[in-house]
């Protein structure tokens, strides 16, 4: 939610400053700078924080994923597309080229929750098929 204060409402954008600062003392700076510097006016963002999957978690599933799809003769997308699926169900889809699978879910929004959950079904798959891939504490 985005909440747009136009410069003719300066009243507004003062009081808020005012309230921000006081909340938030050390933006105080960084605040007046903004407002300092906006020519038409200021924009409020509001939004839920989201715990994202870490950096950590993007690169050990993206290291071993790419390896278990090249023992498997995949794609890193195809692996990873398969993953998905395993992880989060799929729908099957009719399109011009065919009946195409697709994850019910993509990796992009997921939480770190989800992310392992994604990690947890690579292991899994991977030594069905027996292909070794050490656990995330074993890297440390």
């Amino acid at each position: 939610m985005e909440i747009q204060i136009p410069k003719t409402n300066s009243a507004l954008t003062v009081a808020l400053l005012g309230s921000l600062s006081q909340v938030f003392p050390e933006h105080h700076e960084e605040l007046l700078g903004v407002v300092r510097s906006a020519k038409h006016g200021v924009a409020l963002e509001f939004s839920p924080i989201k715990s994202s999957r870490t950096r950590r978690q993007e690169s050990y599933y993206r290291k071993w994923c790419n390896a278990f799809a090249k023992h498997c003769g995949m794609t890193p997308d195809e692996m990873h597309d398969e993953m998905l699926c395993q992880t989060y169900g799929s729908t099957e889809i009719e399109t011009q080229f065919g009946s195409r699978r697709r994850p019910n879910k993509r990796s992009g929004d997921s939480s770190r929750h989800d992310y392992s959950e994604l990690i947890d079904t690579l292991i899994r798959i991977a030594a069905e098929m027996d292909f070794y891939v050490p656990s995330p504490e074993e890297r440390r």
